[in-house]
């Protein structure tokens, strides 16, 4: 901490001189060498204290400006090492700002009263009447948030986790502000009662109230021009700009939202996308991506959404006001002019085309295509497992996490294929055979939840459904056994005993960490039953559990082997994994082929249709390859085929060590 002390007569003269006044010259504390160059037409007032304004500031463009005092009235404001802070037309009120700051052209810059900075506001989520309101603070998770937001049912756990961050928003309430270090604010107009982090950059917004922006160096924050914001928490690394309005709101690690978006109520979480459209008391997962003037998401819970154009949903029936929600579940697709009458519940990874209006709930058929025929709603099950699209938003999530902050808040499981969505699977194929055996085998379409499935999609469904297991429960066992030595069956099977305790029964998304339900419910208990229980202590539960994973899922593999190979894990033999190592190649190979085929179309006559306007069909065929080049060297043709070369060789692999123990024990 820096030493300070009092000005000194000649200092004070020299001051004068510079065309400053103060209040009460007596009340300016220095650091032990200031000097008054650099400082002119300032006037101070209240507590001040200044630190050192000798260094030169770069600035774009390679001009370079001392750091000083300029313009500006200061009242109880401490100011550190080498900032500039000129031409404030208005004035700086209880603020504390760092070193290295460049504030130039702000009206505006005060504290007013005792705040918060944003902390334990609430956003009413989901129900725009409230029942859902989620307090929200600088290190919000989507995983605490979506525990908050939805368990409802256990009053004692809310009133629990509220006091926390209560006790939380306390700790930061204050009369002053603070600006950190190396911060950059220009031509901005109003700033009332807002912490700002280090290295954050504030370039031409029109009013930030009631907020924290937390910057930091590895992650800055950038604010960009006519940004309107109440009522805010952003975390590092977002982008917000060009127009955003945005009202009681959480923003969420490496966001970026831009292109005039609008949102009030509603809270983002890692890496989502907003432009141009409108969010109302949306709870947004991580990756949740719209980008289209004419799209609003209402009311609704989402995660890895990618919301097209015109993407629509009504919370609102013209009787007891805007009540209703909806759940999307990650991983799904909304096209062009879709549009969804809440309440409804869409399974993950589904695909959403056209008008839905008899709140459909396809929860228990992830991976399905919802499409509006003949004004009713029809079910594809499982009919994204074989989309190109669905394998190439897998690939992209994980490269597209610009979370630069080693301090990560939000956990994310990437995976496609999880103890979350194979239980999915394997209700729906009990579903889909009870249907056929309830309707009868020949019966042309059957109903489910307010939607209609064709008999042909029915038998698709349960023959994707059923490769993706096989897929799912072979590679569990591939990864359990590669690389492990074994020279006997008692070596082979002590590998494939479970080590966590964790993992049997149901398993939830809890806004990206998949984590099984018995662990939910015991930390929801630790949470209430403990009162010295903290919020670094939650935490810390979701890291654990998100770095548990796969330890965990090998527990629910295990716990799958009866129903699935008829078997439990002690019980098989190495023939049977061979045969199980032979029924995942053959499930691998046989989805790669379909994707590789639904590649294709993307190749096909049709696609061609604008290229080559002005020419023949061979000149058409030649453009269209120049733009979009030959099948063959495609990017993604040659990792499904690449995938399959893979994946056979890792199963021969394993398969040729499991014949070597048969052959040296006998075993059968």
């Amino acid at each position: 901490m820096a030493n300070y002390r009092k000005l000194n007569a000649g200092e004070i003269d020299r001051l004068t001189a510079q065309f400053c006044t103060a209040e009460d010259w007596t009340k300016i504390d220095v650091v032990e060498d200031f000097t008054t160059e650099n400082i002119s037409h300032a006037r101070f007032s209240g507590a001040i204290k200044l630190g050192l304004f000798t260094k030169e500031i770069p600035l774009p463009g390679g001009l370079k400006k001392k750091a000083g005092l300029h313009h500006v009235t200061l009242h109880n404001c401490s100011i550190g090492n080498d900032t500039l802070i000129e031409n404030v037309p208005n004035y700086i009120a209880n603020y504390q700002i760092g070193d290295n700051c460049y504030i130039q052209n702000v009206n505006l810059l005060l504290t007013e009263g005792v705040s918060c900075f944003g902390n334990n506001t609430e956003v009413s989520v989901l129900n725009e009447t409230g029942g859902r309101e989620v307090p929200i603070y600088n290190r919000l998770s989507a995983q605490l948030a979506y525990i908050i937001a939805m368990y409802r049912h256990r009053p004692d756990l809310i009133k629990r986790l509220r006091e926390m961050v209560d006790n939380y928003a306390l700790a930061h309430k204050s009369d002053r502000g603070e600006i950190g270090d190396n911060v950059f604010i220009v031509n901005t107009g109003t700033i009332r009662n807002v912490c700002i982090g280090d290295a954050c950059r504030i370039d031409g917004a029109s009013r930030l109230e009631n907020g924290t922006i937390n910057s930091n160096r590895e992650a800055p924050v950038y604010i960009g021009p006519n940004v309107t914001a109440e009522d805010f928490i952003i975390s590092s690394g977002a982008h917000v700009s060009d127009g955003v309005v945005m009202s009681r709101c959480f923003i969420g690690q490496a966001c970026h939202l831009t292109h005039l978006f609008s949102a009030h109520d509603s809270l983002f979480f890692s890496n989502c996308q907003g432009e141009n459209g409108e969010a109302c008391a949306i709870f947004a997962g991580p990756y949740t991506v719209t980008m289209h003037k004419s799209s609003l998401l209402i009311a609704g819970m989402f995660s890895f959404l990618n919301a097209g154009s015109g993407s629509n949903q009504s919370n609102h029936m013209y009787k007891l006001g805007p009540i209703h929600q909806g759940v999307v579940e990650r991983g799904s697709k909304t096209t062009s002019d879709s549009y969804i009458l809440w309440p409804a519940k869409i399974g993950a990874f589904s695909l959403i085309m056209g008008r839905h209006v008899n709140h459909p709930d396809t929860s228990g058929m992830p991976f399905s295509y919802l499409i509006e025929h003949g004004n009713r709603s029809h079910l594809v099950p499982g009919a994204n497992l074989k989309s190109v699209g669905t394998i190439r938003d897998a690939q992209k999530w994980p490269k597209r996490d610009k979370r630069t902050d080693p301090d990560k808040l939000d956990c994310i499981n990437f995976n496609l294929l999880s103890p979350y969505t194979i239980q999915k699977m394997l209700q729906g194929i009990d579903t889909l055979q009870g249907l056929k055996k309830t309707s009868g085998e020949t019966s042309e379409c059957y109903s489910f939840q307010s939607t209609t499935i064709k008999n042909s999609s029915l038998e698709k469904g349960i023959n994707l459904y059923t490769l993706a297991i096989h897929k799912f429960m072979g590679n569990s066992i591939i990864k359990r056994l590669e690389g492990a030595p074994f020279a006997s069956l008692s070596n082979l099977r002590e590998r494939l005993m479970p080590t966590d305790p964790l993992g049997e029964g149901e398993w939830i998304d809890l806004a990206g960490l998949i984590l099984p339900k018995q662990a939910a419910k015991e930390e929801i208990n630790r949470i209430v039953g403990n009162t010295d229980y903290s919020l670094e202590a939650v935490e810390t539960f979701f890291r654990t559990m998100h770095r548990r994973y796969y330890d965990m899922e090998w527990t629910w593999v295990c716990s799958i082997m009866p129903r699935w190979y008829g078997k439990t894990f002690d019980q098989l033999t190495a023939e049977d994994i061979i045969g199980i190592v032979r029924q995942w190649n053959d499930s691998v190979v046989s989805l790669d082929r379909m994707l590789y085929d639904d590649a294709r179309k993307e190749f096909s006559m049709i696609s061609r249709i604008g290229f080559g306007v002005d020419g023949s069909t061979l000149q058409r065929d030649f453009d269209f390859e120049q733009v979009r080049g030959e099948f063959e060297n495609d990017a993604f043709v040659k990792m499904v085929c690449r995938h399959i070369e893979d994946k056979t060789a890792l199963g021969n692999e394993l398969i040729g060590r499991l014949q070597s123990l048969i052959a040296q024990s006998g075993d059968r």
